[in-house]
C-alpha cells in the first residue's frame, strides 16, 4: 500500500466506524455536502459535544481525509488517549493556553497535501447550547494556506452526548450536519475594501462571517425540528 493509500484507507475506516455508530444511536443526516469545494478547506463548526468530531468525520467524504484540531491539554496529556485520538479522529494537538495559533499554522502542511482540517473555533464545548464567539486561528490558517473557510452547523450531539457528563451512555437521537457556502478570506477582504474604502482585516471579517453562517445553519435546523436519518 502506498504512502497516500494508507491515509485514504484509514480515513475510509474512520468514516465507516463513526457512521455506523451514529446510525445505531439515532441516525445521521447530512445536508449541503455539494457546497464543499473541490480542493482542501478549513471546516469550522459549532461545538456542543465530543460527538461533534464523530459527526463531521462521518459526514465528510472519506477522500477528503479530514484531520481534526484537538485540545492539547485534554486529548494529548499522555497515556493511551493521544494514540486513540489519532487513530479514531486523525487529530493533531492545538494548545488553548498560548501557542495555539502556531499549532494551527503548522496545519497548513496538511492542507497542502489535499486534506481538510476541522477546527472548532469556540475553543471548548458550549455548555448552554449557544454558539460562542470564534477565535481567529481557523480563518488565519485558511488565509495562510489560500483555501476556503467552510461553515458547518451540527445539531443533536448535545443531546446524544451532553458536555456536562450527565449521560453515562449516549442518548439515542438523530444528528444533523449542515454544510454551508464557503467563505474566501481574501475575496471577502477585497470586497469590503472596495465597498467602504477602509483598511479591513480579512481574517477578522472572515471569522465573523463564518460565525454568522454557522449560527444560521444551526438556527435554521432548530426551526425545522428534529429529523431522523
Amino acid at each position: 500500500m502506498t504512502g497516500r493509500a494508507r491515509p485514504a484507507a484509514a480515513a475510509a475506516a474512520r468514516k465507516a466506524l463513526w457512521r455506523t455508530v451514529l446510525t445505531l444511536t439515532g441516525g445521521l443526516r447530512v445536508d449541503g455536502a455539494a457546497a464543499l469545494p473541490s480542493g482542501p478547506c478549513v471546516i469550522v463548526a459549532n461545538h456542543r459535544s465530543h460527538a461533534d468530531t464523530a459527526a463531521l468525520i462521518a459526514a465528510l467524504p472519506a477522500r477528503r481525509r479530514p484531520a481534526v484540531a484537538a485540545a492539547a491539554d485534554y486529548w494529548f496529556r499522555g497515556g493511551l488517549r493521544p494514540g486513540i485520538c489519532l487513530a479514531l479522529c486523525a487529530a493533531f494537538p492545538v494548545r488553548r493556553t498560548g501557542g495555539g495559533s502556531a499549532d494551527l499554522a503548522a496545519a497548513a502542511r496538511l492542507l497542502a497535501t489535499g486534506r481538510d482540517v476541522i477546527v472548532f473555533p469556540e475553543g471548548t464545548r458550549s455548555r448552554d447550547g449557544q454558539t460562542q464567539d470564534f477565535h481567529r486561528g481557523a480563518a488565519r490558517l485558511a488565509a495562510v494556506a489560500g483555501v476556503p473557510l467552510v461553515p458547518a452547523g451540527i445539531s443533536g450531539t448535545g443531546t446524544l452526548l451532553p458536555p456536562d457528563g450527565a449521560a453515562r451512555r449516549p442518548r439515542r437521537t438523530a444528528v444533523i450536519v449542515r454544510i454551508g457556502a464557503p467563505v474566501c478570506v481574501m475575496e471577502l477582504s477585497e470586497r469590503l475594501v472596495r465597498a467602504d474604502g477602509a483598511d479591513r482585516d480579512g481574517v477578522t471579517d472572515a471569522t465573523a462571517e463564518a460565525h454568522a453562517r454557522v449560527v444560521a445553519l444551526v438556527t435554521d435546523q432548530a426551526a425545522r425540528g428534529p429529523k431522523t436519518g
